[in-house]
This record gives C-alpha cells, sequence and structure tokens, in this order.
C-alpha cells in the first residue's frame, strides 16, 4: 500500500467538503431547501439541476475515494471534475434566479481544489 502524502490527504479532504455542497446544491433545486437572498427565501424546483447535481455528488464521492486510494489517474480527474464544477456554479447564475451567495462557498471551493491541484508538489504527490 503506498503512503499518502500531504497534499493527496488536502485534496482528498477538500474533494468531500466539495461533495456536501454538491448535495446542498441537489436538495435545493429539488426544492426541499431554500434558496436564501438577503432575508428572503424561497423554493425552485428543477429536474435538469437536480440531475446534474446529483451526478456531481456521485462524481466528488467517487473521486474522493480515488484519492484516498492514491490513484494516479485521480489527479488529472480531479483537475477535470473542478473545472467542471465551476462552470456548473456559473451555469446555474445564468438560470433560475440563483444568486451568487447560493453558489459562492462552492465556486470558493472549487477554484481551492482546482488551483492546488495545479501546484508542483500535488503533481509530484502523484508522479505527474
Amino acid at each position: 500500500m503506498k503512503s499518502r502524502p500531504i497534499p493527496v490527504t488536502i485534496l482528498a479532504v477538500l474533494s468531500a467538503i466539495a461533495a456536501v455542497f454538491a448535495g446542498i446544491h441537489l436538495l435545493q433545486s429539488l426544492g426541499i431547501l431554500p434558496y436564501v437572498i438577503g432575508d428572503a427565501k424561497f423554493r425552485n424546483f428543477n429536474l435538469w439541476y437536480a440531475f446534474m447535481w446529483g451526478l456531481m455528488v456521485w462524481v466528488w464521492v467517487w473521486l474522493f475515494q480515488m484519492l484516498w486510494r492514491v490513484d494516479k489517474s485521480a489527479w488529472l480527474f480531479l483537475a477535470v471534475i473542478s473545472a467542471f464544477n465551476l462552470i456548473l456554479g456559473f451555469t446555474a447564475l445564468l438560470g433560475s434566479g440563483t444568486q451568487f451567495s447560493d453558489v459562492s462557498v462552492t465556486v470558493i471551493v472549487n477554484g481551492l481544489i482546482l488551483a492546488y491541484c495545479l501546484l508542483p508538489g500535488t503533481k509530484e504527490a502523484f508522479g505527474v
């Protein structure tokens, strides 16, 4: 069994956090959790966003497992998925009245994951 370097452990924890935020967005798109804008709260059902965020939950959990096992292909997959999730977060802003405050934490976490993933020490940990 390979030892897990610190950068890989940090990325695994960040991917677990991203999975939790994707789950929150899934519940918001199903209308279970409300969107909060200032003092106003409203619920909105959007099946397409629910499908996309549900897929992202599954992908983040699977990616966490790959990172925890120090799979070499996890590095590239993590970079692609975090970039895709950034695009998905910004796309949500264009759609159903979502405010930046609803997706800001997700965008920040995914930006941190992508930036940390591209650091030389992280690439070295994966042998890239």
